[in-house]
């Protein structure tokens, strides 16, 4: 993700390519706080490249994840993150080609931070499979609970991709993911950070590298 502190750093284009040789295939951003025609040019020249592309919509509003899913329709992504699940937002997706993968549980904040019983987040992820979206985007190292656990939980129970997304910073968190194994995972603040390597592109090279060991 070409995100630091849940918003789109502002030399995204550049990020992107310096790094789009690296051995990541899917890329993103979040809603906030690159202009519209950056982001239709950056995500058009991701899909050139032939990259798997995302929007990861952090808000919580049905008037504001029905505008991020519109911006993702406009952009041309592939896939819309994040968002509270709604029916005019997963209608919506449906009707314009967008693979849907909502937020569950009580979240607050950006960045976010995720709150609510794992019982409880599970029945709502499978509430929203019910309506037919794509997968969920689980904030599990944001959660305030036990995050293996609710992962765990989610494996057990839920037939369908799920991201986990969030607060992905070290070696020590990828050798979880290693044991979690979810479909996806996401990390953006770290690599501006430096936590992988130097260069953006070396470190996603780094990481990829890592989770084939």
């Amino acid at each position: 993700m070409l995100t630091w502190h849940d918003y789109t750093v502002e030399n995204a284009i550049q990020v992107f390519e310096q790094s789009k040789d690296s051995m990541a295939r899917c890329w993103g951003m979040k809603e906030h706080s690159l202009p519209k025609e950056q982001m239709k040019q950056l995500y058009a020249y991701m899909r050139a490249c032939g990259k798997t592309t995302f929007l990861e919509v952090v808000a919580y509003t049905e008037e504001e994840g029905l505008a991020g899913a519109r911006l993702a329709a406009e952009c041309g992504c592939d896939i819309l993150m994040g968002t509270k699940y709604s029916h005019a937002i997963n209608q919506y997706c449906k009707d314009n080609g967008l693979k849907y993968m909502p937020f569950v549980g009580d979240i607050i904040d950006r960045p976010s931070v995720l709150k609510g019983e794992v019982d409880e987040l599970v029945r709502e992820a499978k509430a929203c499979m019910a309506n037919g979206v794509y997968g969920i985007n689980l904030l599990g190292y944001r959660y305030v609970g036990d995050c293996d656990a609710l992962y765990e939980a989610f494996k057990r129970e839920i037939d369908a991709p799920v991201c986990l997304a969030g607060s992905i910073n070290s070696y020590d968190r990828l050798d979880e993911i290693k044991t979690l194994a979810p479909s996806l995972f996401t990390i953006g603040s770290a690599f501006f950070e430096h936590k992988f390597g130097d260069s953006i592109a070396e470190q996603i090279d780094n990481v990829c590298r890592y989770m084939q060991e």
